[in-house]
């Protein structure tokens, strides 16, 4: 599996700067980084990953979307980014499979060539280029602080517009991210 150590080695041969921060206690989903850091939920980033299909035959791709913590794009706003027929959230299992990260720790980083990323715009549009954001490394117990624009760049996400986005409160993500739409 993944972790901060990858996450590290990874920046350090782009001599990106970068922190692995020891969080104070280990959390189970991304979108719990703002409450145990302290920090808004828009300084803190969740990648979500979600399966969808373009045709009718059933064959079905995962995209990685990044998101502020504790907010779920619509499965019509995803359909419509990702031009596809259908979207609904990926199985962990398969998560965990194709990402080689915990399914509710995936970084933006690292990803494989046939995950697709995208970022939400409004995270690109809000977030100054210099503003440190707070990112999933896979594990628990740790945390990756890096630069809003280092991360974009080296995630090599593509903004897309999301529309209206859904706030949900972090009891109400969990099962949201694991039941079919």
């Amino acid at each position: 599996m993944k972790d901060a150590l990858a996450i590290h080695r990874m920046l350090l041969e782009r001599e990106t700067l970068h922190e692995i921060v020891r969080l104070p206690r280990a959390i189970a989903h991304a979108d719990e980084l703002p409450e145990v850091l302290g920090l808004p939920p828009g300084r803190c980033l969740t990648t979500r990953i979600y399966a969808f299909s373009i045709t009718s035959s059933g064959k079905r791709f995962l995209a990685a979307v990044v998101v502020k913590a504790g907010f779920v794009p619509s499965y019509e706003s995803m359909r419509r980014a990702l031009g596809a027929r259908s979207v609904r959230p990926a199985p962990a299992d398969l998560i965990n499979y194709a990402t080689e990260y915990t399914a509710d720790l995936v970084a933006p980083l690292l990803l494989p060539k046939s995950v697709k990323t995208f970022i939400d715009q409004r995270i690109i549009d809000v977030l100054q280029e210099d503003d440190v954001t707070y990112t999933a490394t896979g594990e628990a117990c740790t945390a990756l602080g890096i630069r809003t624009l280092d991360l974009y760049a080296l995630s090599g996400a593509k903004p897309v517009d999301l529309g209206k986005v859904e706030e949900v409160g972090l009891t109400g993500v969990i099962p949201a991210l694991r039941s079919s739409p």
